[in-house]
This record gives C-alpha cells, sequence and structure tokens, in this order.
C-alpha cells in the first residue's frame, strides 16, 4: 500500500484522508468477515460508505450502486475505452455476482475466484468512484474469509500499477474476448511477486521495530509509554492523537509530550499538519519502507 503524505519523500498531504479512510473500510471488513457475516451487498456498501468519508469523491454518492451510466475514457460513451454495466442492470449484476462470491451454486478455489471476482466486479463498475480500491481490497478479503491466509497482507495494488498498461489490456482482453487464462496468469505473477515482496517488508519492518524500541531504553519513565505508541504505529502509521489515545489508552498530556520527544529527540515520527490542535503524526520509516517495496 503506497502512503503519501506532505513532509514525507515522494508523499503529498493531501491523499492522507484518503488513505486513512481506505485503511478504516478495510480494517472494518476484516471485522465482519471474522464476526460471520458474508460478502454481500450490504457488507460492500457499508464499506464503500466509509472508504468515501472524505477525500477525493466525498460527493459521488457514499455507500449507494451508481443511478446513471459512466464511462472510462473519452468526452462521450462512444468515445469511451470502456463502458459497464447500465444502471438499469447493476442489482441483476451483481445478484449474480453475489451468489458466485458465496459460492452458489457450487465451491470455486478462493485465488481463482479472487481473480475472477476483480474482472467482474470492475466491469460492473457498481459506484460512481472508488471501485478500482473496492475491487483491490475485495481479493484479501476473500482470501481471508476462505482462511486462505490469516491476516490480509496480500495488496496486489503496487503490482497492478507497475504493470498498469498490462493491467487494463488483461481486463479488457477478457471483456473483448473472453481470454480469460491471460488475465489469470497475470495475476498469479501478481500474488507471487506480491506475497515475496511481502515477506521482505515485513523483515524489514520488524526489524524497524526492534531497533527504534532499543533506542528508547534511554527514556527512563517515558521509556514504557513511547514503546506502546510504536506499537500503535505499527497498526496506523498515520494517526491522530484522538486515534493513539484510543489505541494506547494514555492520556492527551502523555501522548503529547513522549510525541515531542520521539521527533524532536529521535526522529521517529513527525507531525504533518504543521497545528497545535487536532496534530496527526507519521512514522516516517515504516512509510518509507512501505514506498520503496
Amino acid at each position: 500500500m503506497l502512503y503519501e503524505m506532505d513532509g514525507v519523500p515522494g508523499v503529498p498531504m493531501n491523499d492522507v484522508q484518503e488513505v486513512s479512510c481506505y485503511v478504516s473500510a478495510f480494517h472494518l471488513g476484516i471485522q465482519r468477515i471474522r464476526e460471520g457475516q458474508p460478502l454481500s451487498f450490504r457488507l460492500i456498501t457499508e464499506l464503500h460508505q466509509i472508504l468515501m468519508t472524505s477525500g477525493r469523491g466525498v460527493n459521488r454518492c457514499p455507500g449507494k450502486f451508481r443511478k446513471s451510466q459512466v464511462w472510462i475514457g473519452g468526452l462521450r460513451a462512444d468515445e469511451a475505452t470502456f463502458v459497464p454495466t447500465p444502471a438499469n442492470e447493476l442489482a441483476k449484476c451483481w445478484s449474480e455476482l453475489e451468489r458466485f462470491i458465496n459460492d452458489v451454486p457450487e465451491l470455486t478455489d478462493p485465488l481463482i475466484k479472487a481473480a475472477l471476482i476483480h474482472v467482474q466486479f470492475e466491469t460492473i463498475h457498481p459506484f460512481m468512484d472508488g471501485n478500482g480500491r473496492i475491487g483491490r481490497m475485495l481479493i484479501p478479503l476473500i482470501l481471508v474469509e476462505a482462511k486462505v491466509i490469516s491476516e490480509p497482507l496480500l495488496y496486489l495494488s503496487v503490482f497492478f500499477k507497475k504493470h498498469r498498461q498490462t493491467y487494463y489490456e488483461r481486463l479488457n482482453q477478457v471483456r473483448l474476448s473472453g481470454d480469460w487464462e491471460a488475465w489469470l496468469l497475470f495475476f498469479v505473477d501478481a500474488v507471487a511477486e506480491t506475497a515475496n515482496q511481502a515477506v521482505s517488508t515485513a523483515q524489514q519492518l520488524n526489524e524497524l521495530r526492534q531497533n527504534d524500541k532499543a533506542r528508547l531504553s534511554d527514556l527512563g519513565r517515558q521509556s514504557g509509554s513511547a514503546s506502546q505508541i510504536i506499537d500503535a504505529l505499527f497498526e496506523h502509521p498515520i494517526a491522530s492523537i484522538n486515534k493513539l489515545i484510543e489505541l494506547t489508552g494514555l492520556t492527551a498530556a502523555t501522548l503529547g509530550k513522549v510525541l515531542d520527544v520521539l521527533e524532536q529527540q529521535f526522529g521517529i515520527v513527525k507531525e504533518i499538519t504543521g497545528q497545535k490542535r487536532n496534530r496527526v503524526f507519521a512514522y516516517t520509516a515504516y512509510i518509507q519502507i512501505l514506498n520503496q517495496n
């Protein structure tokens, strides 16, 4: 996942809210699945509403299927590179896809199912905005639901972005000629490369946590609170004071003092709003590792 924010190399602030909304929606999806809720219209629209709470697309009907025709590329539909499902067919198309997602009428291998569902979801394109993010989110959600992976650590977004032209070509080949084989081979390559990269990234992040915690040993009484903050930032590398209060149970006063030490003395975190109130902190080295991988 690529994090972007001002003050960190290669990261503009105007995307912080969008990233935060994505993370919130994604974690809620995992929570709902673990509670036994199926991947359904109800859950998908709930996730979309959270995804579009702020940032780009906030006025693009959060949590609701579109009621008008959209297209991709060109000023008019007849100039478009792709025209998705008409609005009056969305309910029928989604109903069929939802049955397939939930293995009706028969079971499908989870990895193959995730690959097929991604194409179908992007082709239906049910929302006015945010379809790409929800479509990519569905992949790890499906694999967690099927217990193929225990944690949602398979993010294919970077691979798809890296091979953007091939990605769109493979999607269009399915739509135009039914070439599912080429898409599945591309998808399997994406999974293999992303899984290998995830192992490397996890190793780097664990090493970062160990090294940063080792640096805190000279803080005395503040070392315990600082360690709690590091752990919280591993869950949410961009977090407000209120979020850190929720995650650590520390008071605002304690958090403020320790975060100032972590920023000014150690350079571990960076305040990214420039404000005295409602401050937001980023775990800069963590984010740089994600952006490099």
